[in-house]
């Protein structure tokens, strides 16, 4: 991609090329170093990251290499051969007219302007096809026409190349689904910005200085398109149903006040009130502990640190954890650990030989869910012909989403591929406990709560005599919301996607609504989960205090609450990047100023013994965390089961069996 685009856009300041044999190869030998040196550096930071973070062995970190190197040389071989046989095509056509004189002066206008040595690049010297230096011929006796016609024929073929790499790519982004077709992640962002780098040329090449207005035209059309409906790239939330247009609710503020009167809250308060006593049916005391649960986001590293935690505290409870827990609630990727236990357990209890301690199933959380998802936003979401699938009646596109959902499924061993409405029953007899799934609604900050049961009462705080129907909703109930588009049918994948939808990585899912709104990651919101868990502890304060002995509230993050930072004011290129990045720096301690002082403030108001156990992922070497992605090296999964043995896990763990 660095030569053909290079070649394009500058080879006519090397006009001696054009009168040798071989430009492209030429300048290929002599533009190589930037790409050698960048190969070199990749190399040894691969070898490096292998070594040391993935803790592989010598060879099978040659191997890697070797795959790579013989890669290399096999792209490099294929595409030389290309340029000599589109050379060859072209000395062929031109062999007749050289060869004649008065077809050569008729033709390139031999008699006309000829070539100058000067140009904006000086060569002296330059390395031929053997490698060896040779000082550039003199081309002044060369027609203007013949150069022209020689570099503008080897950039269309340039050109071309570019056109067929793009057809590659649509290729295997038909293939997306099959492991084998998948691109490692780093490779798919690499080949995006190589593919953005050649288009780039191409267009030059084709449209010369009407490049940008005409770019610009592009985009005006495109966003009319949009606009008025005829394309449609958005994501959807799959199993909803988009079709039918006319029944879509309004999202506006007495629709949404709507779903949250009084008489509603109270009526959804009282359903939940049953599940609540078919919970403390199934305890074994007449006022049994209740434990909730909260789980923030993090990506993988918080999926694998929950999972641990889970596994061990199961343990501790001697395997009834699930059947003591009533809610979970959080964002990201700790939601999407809680979701593969807590259907690990609902396949037990259904009848199924599972052992929930089985590190295998720490194994399968934490495998890698980067490289499918980078591998189809470059191939398939850019080049690909659509495809599409189905779920029950309802047929959506393929894209990144659909593929990070699938690999989510492969992770979890196929048993997350279910709809809400697989749920209901066993949420409504309470045999397993009840999860809101969350979502951040981009357009005003409000929660969309995804759950099988009705939950107007946690649209917005219980009306007193101070704010009484004017209370504003700050959160929607997606299945009363969404009660004509189908909502139970909506896939369990999704629901955890949706929660962990991180801004650029995965797409914002657009969801059927006059005007349309589109959601994103659950953490822009509250990324700990808290603040549906102490409303929805609030709203059943009466219940709990004469029904349960405590309520233990058992947090787990992926990051430590009050760790210091000093400050960083150096460098005068503060006084520009501080108002842009202060929020993005602070989001997440924002939240937990916000939330401690919540959670002081609900301790104050219940009237139940409310005790609150903290696990928290902190790194062997503060500088050497998990990265927060979705994808963990094999160092950082050992680094994440150790953080289990610190002090202050170890404290909490007592805490729990203690409560147990």
């Amino acid at each position: 991609s660095w030569h053909v685009t290079t070649f394009i856009l500058h080879s006519r300041q090397f006009k001696f090329l054009a009168t040798t044999s071989k430009p492209f190869l030429k300048y290929f030998i002599n533009n190589s170093l930037i790409p050698l040196i960048f190969l070199v550096f990749y190399c040894y930071r691969a070898i490096q990251f292998d070594r040391f973070r993935e803790l592989m062995t010598i060879g099978e970190i040659l191997v890697l290499i070797a795959g790579f190197l013989l890669g290399l040389i096999l792209l490099v071989i294929i595409s030389l051969s290309y340029f000599f046989g589109a050379e060859r095509t072209l000395m062929r056509n031109m062999a007749g007219i050289i060869s004649e004189p008065h077809k050569y002066i008729s033709h390139f206008d031999a008699e006309g302007k000829h070539q100058h040595e000067k140009g904006l690049i000086h060569v002296e010297w330059f390395y031929n096809t053997r490698l060896k230096l040779k000082k550039p011929r003199n081309i002044s006796h060369y027609s203007h026409d013949f150069v022209e016609t020689v570099f503008n024929r080897h950039h269309f073929s340039a050109v071309i190349s570019i056109i067929l790499a793009f057809l590659f790519l649509a290729i295997v982004g038909l293939f997306q689904d099959v492991n084998a077709f998948q691109l490692p992640a780093a490779a798919g962002i690499l080949i995006l910005f190589s593919i953005l780098m050649a288009a780039s040329a191409a267009l030059v090449y084709w449209l010369k200085s009407w490049t940008l207005p005409i770019l610009f035209v592009v985009i005006l059309v495109i966003d009319l398109l949009f606009r008025f409906d005829v394309i449609d790239t958005r994501n959807k939330a799959y199993g909803l149903n988009y079709t039918n247009v006319s029944a879509r609710p309004m999202y506006c503020r007495d629709s949404i006040l709507a779903l949250c009167t009084e008489s509603r809250m109270r009526e959804d308060k009282l359903a939940m009130i049953s599940v609540l006593e078919k919970w403390k049916q199934r305890q074994d005391s007449a006022k049994p502990v209740m434990y909730v649960m909260n789980f923030s986001g993090g990506g993988t590293r918080s999926a694998t640190f929950a999972m641990n935690v889970l596994q061990r505290l199961d343990s501790l409870a001697g395997g009834q954890l699930m059947r003591k827990t009533f809610l979970i609630s959080g964002a990201s990727g700790g939601m999407l650990g809680a979701g593969f236990f807590r259907e690990l357990y609902r396949q037990k209890l259904n009848g199924r030989n599972i052992n929930l301690q089985d590190r295998k199933y720490v194994d399968h959380i934490s495998r890698d869910l980067l490289n499918p998802l980078f591998s189809s936003m470059v191939t398939r979401d850019m080049f690909a012909p659509a495809q599409r699938f189905r779920v029950g009646s309802y047929e959506y596109i393929k894209d990144r989403a659909y593929a990070f959902e699938q690999q989510l499924n492969e992770n979890t061993l196929g048993i997350m591929d279910r709809q809400l409405k697989d749920y209901v029953e066993d949420e409504r007899e309470a045999r397993i406990p009840l999860m809101f799934y969350s979502s951040t609604i981009s357009g005003d900050g409000r929660k969309m709560l995804i759950s099988t049961r009705p939950i107007s009462f946690m649209m917005r705080n219980w009306p007193d005599t101070a704010d009484a129907e004017a209370a504003e909703p700050d959160a929607i109930d997606f299945t009363r919301f969404f009660q004509r588009q189908d909502p139970l049918s909506l896939r369990m994948l999704s629901a955890m996607r949706i929660n962990a939808t991180f801004p650029y990585v995965l797409p914002n899912v657009w969801l059927p609504t006059q005007p349309v709104i589109d959601v994103m990651d659950a953490g822009i919101r509250d990324n700990f989960g808290h603040e549906a868990t102490l409303r929805f502890l609030s709203v059943f304060n009466d219940w709990l205090r004469d029904n349960v002995s405590s309520v233990v509230f058992i947090q787990i993050r992926d990051r430590k609450n009050g760790d210091w930072e000093q400050p960083n004011d150096a460098g005068f290129t503060t006084i520009f990047t501080k108002p842009i990045t202060v929020i993005q720096m602070n989001w997440m301690k924002m939240q937990d100023y916000y939330q401690e002082e919540l959670i002081s403030y609900a301790d104050d108001k219940f009237q139940f013994p409310f005790e609150r156990t903290v696990f928290t992922y902190v790194p062997a070497r503060k500088n050497q965390a998990a990265a927060l992605n979705f994808h963990l090296t094999t160092k950082e999964k050992i680094d994440i089961r150790e953080a289990l043995e610190s002090d202050e896990n170890r404290k909490a763990f007592l805490r729990a069996v203690g409560n147990n």
